[in-house]
């Protein structure tokens, strides 16, 4: 007790507990709307084009980060850079030892792809952290019952609002058919105006299918015709032959399981990342959710690292000849 009443007297620790308690205490006050969940990303414009999404603008926006930051990079090239050029220098300095222990030889050829996907992906992953990313809405009109043929409820049954499975009193959202979204009558749908790329399974799908390209492109580049011979192995007699065709299948049906994984694997990671943030702010709006955001920071680094070490072993896999040693 006399050590908790000692700790008290210092002023910065009072100080401190106080702020902490306040913020408890304002945690149960002042609420955060209820969390805004969506598997896939949503129009911005009510009328204007499908493709214009919030996940494209906030990938517009990372484009031109990136964009800003290679300029500014190359502006302050010189014998011994400061401030920023001194931090992009050790974050390429970084990336290229990463990639050198893994491809050797191959490193400053695979480099330049790598360390693009690298830094497109981690920004896309910081910027679902930024405070405003999915808590900026822009509305849609209202969605009237009368204007939208919604079905009347019967009492204690479910319905179907604008193509969508509904409690009786269209509160209780079950499942999403398509495009529509459930909005209460009366009220504008909202729509968070910016949304994390690696949260969209169209970048991230996309990210996989130029990788997994790349990874063909410098295996026919590296060993010719002959780097198809692990899919299709025709070699030997009897039943060898039928293990080394069927082993070939497997190979060719894992090089699109890697466009799968791939996918999956960055968005699962980052969407649910994003959805367990804002289910914390919801239930407890200060402090509590602070823990998860610094581990969300960590998983975003890993992710964009594991995609990247990955592309790099694929590549470098890709360009061994398989009758053994390397192909020059």
């Amino acid at each position: 007790m006399s050590r908790l009443i000692n700790f008290f007297k210092v002023p910065r620790n009072a100080f401190l507990s106080l702020f902490v308690l306040v913020l408890l205490i304002a945690s149960f006050i002042l609420r955060t709307d209820s969390p805004h969940v969506s598997l896939a990303a949503e129009p911005l414009l009510e009328d204007g084009p499908l493709w214009l999404t919030n996940s494209v603008l906030t990938t517009l926006v990372v484009d031109l980060i990136i964009i800003i930051m290679a300029l500014a990079a190359r502006a302050s090239l010189k014998m011994q850079p400061t401030g920023f050029g001194n931090f992009m220098e050790f974050v390429v300095e970084g990336l290229y030892n990463q990639v050198e222990s893994v491809s050797g030889k191959n490193a400053r050829k695979f480099f330049p792809w790598v360390a693009t996907i690298f830094i497109i992906v981690i920004l896309s992953n910081y910027s679902g952290l930024i405070p405003g990313v999915g808590s900026i809405y822009v509305e849609h009109g209202a969605a009237q019952g009368e204007d939208h043929g919604e079905e009347a409820p019967a009492e204690g049954h479910g319905s179907v609002i604008n193509g969508e499975l509904a409690m009786a009193d269209g509160g209780f959202l079950l499942f999403n058919t398509g495009a529509a979204t459930l909005a209460e009558e009366g009220h504008a749908k909202k729509v968070p105006l910016f949304r994390a790329p690696s949260a969209d399974l169209n970048l991230t799908f996309a990210l996989a299918i130029i990788t997994m390209f790349m990874v063909q492109f410098w295996g026919v580049q590296s060993l010719g015709v002959g780097y198809f011979k692990k899919f299709f192995n025709f070699k030997g007699s009897g039943m060898m032959k039928g293990i080394n065709i069927f082993s070939g299948l497997l190979e060719l049906v894992s090089e699109f399981a890697k466009i799968i994984s791939f996918a999956f694997r960055l968005f699962g990671n980052i969407f649910a990342g994003e959805v367990l943030l804002a289910v914390m702010a919801f239930l407890i709006t200060f402090l509590i959710p602070v823990p998860f955001y610094a581990l969300e920071l960590f998983v975003g680094f890993i992710q964009a690292l594991v995609f990247m070490m990955l592309a790099v072993v694929f590549f470098s896999t890709a360009v061994v000849s398989h009758d053994g040693g390397d192909h020059h």
